[in-house]
């Protein structure tokens, strides 16, 4: 336990629970190549278009990975005891966050060329605008029930401790 918010409520560490780096379908270029992959024409399922051109943009994609490798470009997305992080750089550097408690619903978006990355938006909003995002998640579905569930924990846990302290405080 580190900080109190309130007086006899102690606030827990900011402990990792969770991270993921966004995939190629969180860039323009990963988005294209994710369109072009997508193409359905050609005969049955297996022989497509986009098939073929998924193999034709492998240097684009790997480009673009390697793209967000760079130490300057590089990001990750975090979930923590008590908050949700956007880091950069290969020290981790806090960009950007927001409290568990900042949001009131999650929303998942699937942007052209995402789908067939198995990528997309996870938006966090609050009385219905938006707050933050993270962009190109890899199975975002999976990742918004860990957010929500880190949500959950967090105010279960505080819910819990306020109830304890009202009667040492009477």
């Amino acid at each position: 336990m580190a900080e109190t918010t309130d007086a006899t409520i102690p606030e827990f560490d900011d402990a990792p629970v969770m991270t993921v780096w966004p995939t190629i379908g969180a860039t323009a270029a990963g988005r294209l190549v994710g369109q072009l992959s997508a193409v359905p024409i050609g005969v049955g399922e297996f022989f497509t278009l986009g098939k073929l051109l998924a193999l034709a943009s492998i240097p684009i994609s790997l480009s673009v990975f390697a793209w967000q490798l760079l130490p300057f470009v590089c990001r990750r997305y975090s979930i923590t005891t008590r908050r949700l992080i956007i880091r950069k750089g290969y020290s981790e550097i806090d960009e950007k966050s927001i409290d568990l408690d900042g949001f009131d619903a999650i929303d998942v978006e699937v942007l052209a060329g995402q789908q067939w990355l198995y990528a997309g938006e996870l938006i966090f909003r609050r009385d219905g605008h938006e707050e933050f995002r993270f962009s190109g998640v890899s199975r975002p579905e999976v990742f918004r029930q860990a957010c929500l569930k880190a949500q959950d924990a967090l105010l279960s846990v505080r819910a819990v401790l306020k109830q304890q302290a009202q009667p040492a405080a009477t």
